[in-house]
């Protein structure tokens, strides 16, 4: 094996990494570290722009494997019509499990106890009292029950929720209960109390939350979502919170970044974080061993984990 594998953490960090490939550093920099033609294994940059992360994709002639950090794909998909078929994509499926279910139950929390409005009230200086909603006894459900989804439920069941409802795109059983499809999501809607979206943004959850989807939410009812902006229809969400009606809380967002101005910014009853589920100091432990692991898996031609689909005619 003497093909080259772009890294966007510097080898000498990561410990365990399999002899044989060229290991070159390249985090999205304006200068490529060698040529993209000679590339085998390309690991996308985390947290980059799409326009970065894209850019060496047209020149990847030899690329076998691409591989986010990540859990969803879609940042590098746009650019998957570029590479030679037989190319498999991989996501971070094990990587943001645990901290993006922590940010799923911070924001349901922080938004269900009044935190922002304590946080502004400390501010002035104001003691600001009253009786607010707490998560025991509130019926959760959980759209996009993957790993993400099945680490939310993990955290919600020491808060003594009432019920979890799980959603997927197809029907399952699990140990905890059963897994409702698609299409039985607006039977199930008007009964929940807490909505969490934690599916991947594909063409049939782009905007899977539109006027409907939040017309059958109940009064009151607080939306989550550590999925992806565009899976929201922002301006229906914002028609529903500026009638008071329903809560938001939403770490990401369509447009994202939220340019300054925007009418979510100001929106009554949301509470906006900046994209932060994955990135916290326990993804880079994670994303080192799950490298070292698809590595040693191509350096020794074994199955690679997280293949979500591979180039060409029966592919993408």
């Amino acid at each position: 094996m003497t093909a080259d594998v772009w890294l966007p953490i510097p080898p000498e960090d990561i410990e365990g990494l399999p002899a044989g490939p060229n290991y070159r550093f390249w985090n999205g920099g304006e200068d490529f570290p060698a040529d993209p033609a000679d590339c085998a294994y390309y690991v996308v940059p985390y947290m980059k722009p799409v326009e970065v992360v894209l850019r060496p994709v047209p020149r990847l002639s030899s690329v076998q494997v691409v591989q986010t950090l990540s859990a969803g794909t879609d940042a590098i998909e746009p650019g998957l019509k570029y590479l030679p078929d037989g190319v498999r994509l991989c996501n971070a499926r094990g990587v943001h499990e645990a901290s993006t279910a922590e940010l799923a139950l911070t924001l349901i929390l922080a938004s269900l106890r009044g935190v922002p409005d304590f946080v502004r009230a400390q501010d002035k200086g104001e003691w600001r009292g009253g009786f607010r909603p707490a998560l025991a006894d509130r019926n959760v459900l959980i759209v996009g029950y993957g790993s993400i989804g099945s680490a939310i439920e993990d955290r919600l069941v020491p808060f003594e929720v009432a019920r979890v409802a799980r959603v997927a795109r197809s029907e399952r059983t699990t140990a905890r209960g059963p897994v409702h499809p698609l299409t039985e999501l607006p039977a199930l809607l008007p009964e929940a109390d807490v909505i969490v979206l934690a599916t991947p943004l594909t063409e049939t959850t782009r905007h899977l939350v539109n006027s409907d989807f939040l017309a059958r939410m109940k009064d009151g009812a607080l939306l989550v979502n550590v999925a992806r902006g565009p899976v929201v229809d922002t301006k229906a969400l914002l028609a529903e919170l500026e009638s008071g009606r329903i809560t938001a809380a939403l770490d990401v967002t369509d447009p994202e970044p939220l340019p300054p101005g925007h009418p979510l910014w100001q929106a009554p009853g949301v509470l906006v974080s900046p994209h932060v589920g994955g990135p916290t100091s326990a993804f880079l432990p994670r994303a080192k061993r799950l490298l070292v692991d698809q590595l040693s898996r191509f350096v020794n031609q074994e199955p690679l984990r997280n293949v979500i689909l591979t180039t060409g005619p029966t592919g993408a």
